[in-house]
């Protein structure tokens, strides 16, 4: 009999992981096509006009939840604002809000998570959270990626580098975008979310 239970429990436990591996995968599809269909529309893309005129869809690394990996959130209520440095004289203000602790292929890294001082109501709860890695300028974009995550109500939290994504300055010359601090640059090749947008020349 505890064998048969056993069996069941050990079933119904990955029915349970393929279940929510499943919806993750969906999650981040669905956020590839929202994406998509962003840059492909004439009242949201920040395409310039060429690039819109041939734009067929962005290139993304395969969907690889290697990349899917909970971190430890240490926060740093202590720490003063600043100026982030961007592409261009424009200095928008951030408070270093934490530290994100986390494991890519046992290796463990540690990222610095932003909040600006002053976001409009609907992104109150967003932390920034700016990148490089090995495959900036070398698959994706040189300037390095951004990811979008919500301030969590425990000291965890889920980053996704599938749904990594790049500044507008990567599209568009008229952009101003923040430029990841140094100690934001990962000693790994982070293959997946968005590449490198090709320009037409």
């Amino acid at each position: 009999m505890k064998v048969i239970i056993y069996f069941f429990l050990v079933v119904f436990s990955l029915g349970l992981y393929a279940q929510d591996t499943s919806t993750i995968v969906e999650e981040i599809q669905h956020y590839q096509a929202e994406l998509n269909a962003e840059f492909a529309n004439p009242d949201t893309t920040i395409l310039e006009k060429d690039d819109f005129e041939s734009f067929k869809q962005l290139q993304f690394y395969p969907i690889d939840l290697t990349y899917y990996v909970q971190a430890k959130l240490v926060r740093t209520p202590n720490e003063k604002p600043f100026f982030m440095p961007t592409t261009t004289d424009r200095l928008p203000e951030y408070v270093k809000y934490g530290e994100l602790h986390f494991k890519i292929d046992s290796l463990d890294l540690v990222l610095d998570v932003f909040q600006n001082t002053t976001p409009k109501e609907e992104y109150k709860n967003n932390l920034f959270l700016p990148f490089t890695d090995w495959t900036s300028g070398d698959g994706s974009y040189g300037g390095g990626r951004y990811i979008d995550v919500l301030i969590p109500e425990v000291d965890s939290l889920y980053i996704d580098f599938n749904k990594a994504y790049n500044p507008y300055c990567a599209y568009n010359k008229n952009y101003s975008c923040p430029i990841p601090p140094k100690q934001n640059d990962l000693p790994i090749r982070v293959e997946a979310g968005v590449k490198d947008f090709l320009k037409v020349k």
